[in-house]
């Protein structure tokens, strides 16, 4: 196969992604395996080669990405079983104070997010944002969706969360730039849910009726704030003096402390550390939390990680076929490319639900082409990864898993669920991507 055959192969692999999925509910896992093997054959492949491309680009990917992504999930679960994100949620209140209370809960979300899934994140808040909405006496809308769109902006932008760093992974994006330009980007997107919820989301009033705290919640041993905060932000400075400390120019030279910097601050050693912080966050270290707990974030983990490594074997299978060297050709000079990998990610979330998935389908796709797209040099690699982002998040509707957590925990009729998450989402979406195309007009 040829020339414009080869498009034609690519968007038809898209849309069976797309429609498999959505429509026919497969797993992703076996869906992206078989849109390798599709793409492989019908690119002319020989039969060998396909299989070794999809179990090179399997284990290539699970190798760089594997170990941090397990890690990640597993702080994310004890914090969340510790209590520690709840102590978070409460320390950026206390600092910002209630009269700006729905701002507070924007930027609680967008920390929370970072070692906790969004869908989790809000259920944990969910009575706090109740009790604030009614000591402001404003309606509960307001604080949904700020919450939601704070938890949603880092969610997809800022790793350790597990999209974002499959994301990186599958792109080779340096994971200390994708969180300080994701930390960035994700800063005006969290303003942008706000405003939102202020503008317009107080025009839809829903009672907060607060509900009342559990006994056993009161009386609770919750961690300190020093202990609560480590498990992210330990890993995360770590990495980010690895990239300081591995700068082409050197700035703390190349004796033991840059080979030290450079080993504790390589994201599968950062994030082990931020493991056994997260346990510093329980009351008593029991065999429940050392197995049972440890178990079940794995469990989760592990789903994201066959995926991940799936989308690293559609990608591998791509870079083999003339598919790669024929866009390259075809896009070459093309100024804005990175709208492609945001426009990719916001037909698969929208398509398929998942952020996730969205994420790191794109990520498979398009990193064969980043020299095409002119998004394989300095900045480029990071804002392609934080371009998926934002359209990862680009809509929440019925087929989002998200969208009924914060339907449901918000009391709101599915119209308003579509008038105020739906749109949210949107309006955040698209902000995140003219933020990047900016970066990306200025940087790249």
């Amino acid at each position: 196969m040829q020339g414009p055959g080869l498009l034609v192969l690519l968007l038809a692999a898209i849309a069976f992604i797309v429609v498999m999925t959505a429509r026919v509910r497969l797993h992703p896992f076996l869906v992206l395996l078989l849109a390798s093997l599709g793409v492989g054959l019908l690119a002319g492949l020989p039969p060998q080669q396909v299989i070794s491309s999809m179990t090179g680009g399997f284990g290539s990917t699970l190798s760089s990405i594997g170990i941090v992504i397990a890690a990640g999930t597993i702080i994310g679960f004890i914090m969340e079983k510790s209590g520690a994100a709840m102590v978070m949620a409460n320390s950026i209140l206390k600092l910002v104070g209630e009269g700006r209370s729905a701002l507070a809960m924007a930027f609680t979300g967008g920390v929370v997010s970072v070692p906790v899934f969004c869908d989790s994140g809000f259920v944990i808040l969910s009575p706090l944002n109740r009790t604030l909405a009614a000591r402001s006496k404003q309606s509960l809308s307001v604080f949904a969706i700020a919450l939601s769109m704070g938890l949603y902006s880092t969610h997809v932008f800022v790793p350790p969360t597990p999209g974002p760093i499959a994301g990186a992974g599958a792109i080779g994006a340096d994971l200390g730039s994708v969180i300080l330009w994701g930390l960035i980007v994700s800063v005006p997107t969290i303003l942008a849910g706000y405003f939102f919820a202020k503008r317009y989301a107080s025009k839809i009033h829903i009672d907060p009726a607060p509900q009342v705290e559990r006994e056993e919640e009161k009386h609770r041993e919750y961690p300190s704030v020093l202990k609560s905060f480590a498990p992210i932000v330990v890993p995360v400075v770590l990495i980010a003096l690895k990239s300081f400390a591995d700068y082409p120019t050197r700035p703390l030279g190349s004796g033991w402390l840059q080979a030290l910097l450079s080993f504790i601050g390589n994201p599968n050693i950062a994030l082990l550390i931020g493991v056994f912080l997260a346990f510093l966050t329980v009351p008593k270290i029991t065999k429940e939390v050392l197995g049972d707990w440890v178990g079940v974030g794995l469990a989760s983990a592990g789903t994201i990680i066959l995926i991940t490594g799936a989308g690293g074997a559609l990608g591998q299978v791509i870079r083999d076929t003339p598919i790669a060297a024929y866009l390259s050709s075809s896009l070459s000079g093309l100024r804005f490319g990175i709208l492609v990998p945001f426009l990719l990610s916001a037909a698969l979330k929208t398509a398929q639900g998942s952020s996730t998935v969205a994420i790191i389908t794109t990520a498979g796709i398009i990193a064969p082409l980043l020299e095409a797209l002119g998004l394989a040099s300095g900045l480029g690699p990071t804002l392609t990864v934080l371009a998926i982002g934002a359209g990862s998040m680009t809509v929440s509707h019925a087929n989002d898993s998200y969208f009924w957590v914060v339907a449901q925990f918000s009391d709101m009729e599915v119209s308003q669920a579509y008038r105020l998450q739906t749109l949210a989402s949107l309006v955040c979406g698209l902000v995140g991507i003219v933020v990047i195309s900016i970066l990306y007009f200025f940087l790249v």
